[in-house]
């Protein structure tokens, strides 16, 4: 009996993702014993001419926002061929950071950024990328870079999300055994462990140091490196903007948050609750209850005390809201 097809496929997004598959380790070992990878670009040989070789996937893990025509066309070939596509990581998810902030900027002001203003870039002459160049040896081709990026499910139709920046390798593991033992949930859902419910308030260490709102007065937002953080009290408590109380559990170490484990608040990236899809409103929701004045003035300073808000509230789901 011939193994089901699985595909591997990188988007934009940092390549962390890619990581998290082989990072599970020996464990890997027992994926390609139970599966064949007939597309994985980023680790093996593999071109689209193959691809488009395969009759049938059982399985396609997308990873990344789709930025480019390239990226486009594959994600919905994928999809064509796949019984099941999963969007896997954070940026396939929700956009990510350089899928969803990017959109803050678009892509010319991007590449501009990146290939000229920079502070580290020597490039007098302004050079930019361009689609086509010709060479001695023939002409050279890039794919066409979009104005803007788009979340994996305003391209082609998911059926499940895997979040994570990147997806930790227990939760690869789980999803990869769902899948092959058939014991899967609604299409649509976050495919991870049933016991993994709500925001990872609910399952941190430290929420029995975080006062309740009637006790609690915040003045203004802290960051991190502007005070000694106590490694067992509550960030929120401390006055620095921490996204559990939005943010969806299952990040790892054992549940407590990989982020708060190394005394950093949680800064977002599992996205999210399934109760409240909009992250950056259900966390000025939180903060709005907690705050130690109704002035108007005094609620202005206290928001300014944000840095960035839009990038900080909507750092990974910015795509999840634009309805792009």
């Amino acid at each position: 009996m011939s193994k089901p097809k699985v595909a591997f496929y990188w988007c934009a997004s940092c390549g962390g993702c890619e990581e998290a598959v082989v990072d599970i380790g020996e464990d890997i070992l027992k994926v390609v014993e139970a599966v064949d990878i007939v597309f994985w670009p980023v680790a093996l040989d593999f071109k689209e001419d193959d691809l488009e070789k395969v009759d049938r996937l059982a399985v396609s893990f997308i990873n990344g926002a789709v930025r480019s025509d390239d990226q486009e066309r594959v994600v919905k070939l994928l999809r064509e061929k796949s019984d099941i596509v999963v969007a896997f990581g954070t940026c396939a998810c929700f956009g990510g950071v350089a899928g969803g902030l990017g959109n803050l900027y678009g892509g010319d002001s991007m590449l501009k950024r990146a290939f000229i203003e920079t502070p580290s870039t020597v490039n007098p002459s302004g050079v930019m990328p361009s689609e086509k160049t010709d060479t001695p040896a023939g002409r050279l081709t890039l794919p066409p870079f979009h104005e803007t990026a788009n979340a994996l499910r305003n391209v082609i139709e998911v059926d499940y999300y895997l979040p994570g920046c990147s997806v930790p390798k227990d939760l690869v593991m789980y999803a990869v055994s769902s899948i092959l033992a058939g014991k899967l949930p609604a299409k649509g859902s976050y495919l991870m462990p049933p016991d993994i419910k709500g925001n990872l308030c609910d399952v941190c260490e430290r929420k029995d140091t975080l006062p309740k709102n009637a006790e609690l007065k915040i003045h203004e937002m802290k960051r991190p490196h502007q005070i000694n953080i106590d490694t067992e009290k509550c960030f929120i408590a401390q006055g620095l903007l921490c996204m559990g109380m939005a943010t969806n559990a299952g990040c790892g170490m054992e549940r407590t948050g990989r982020c708060i484990r190394v005394n950093m608040p949680c800064r977002g990236c599992f996205g999210p609750t399934e109760a409240n899809p909009d992250q950056g409103t259900a966390m000025l929701t939180a903060l709005a209850a907690m705050l130690d004045t109704s002035d108007n003035e005094a609620v202005g300073r206290l928001v300014d005390s944000i840095v960035d808000p839009e990038g900080t509230l909507y750092r990974y789901t910015h795509l999840s809201i634009e309805g792009k």
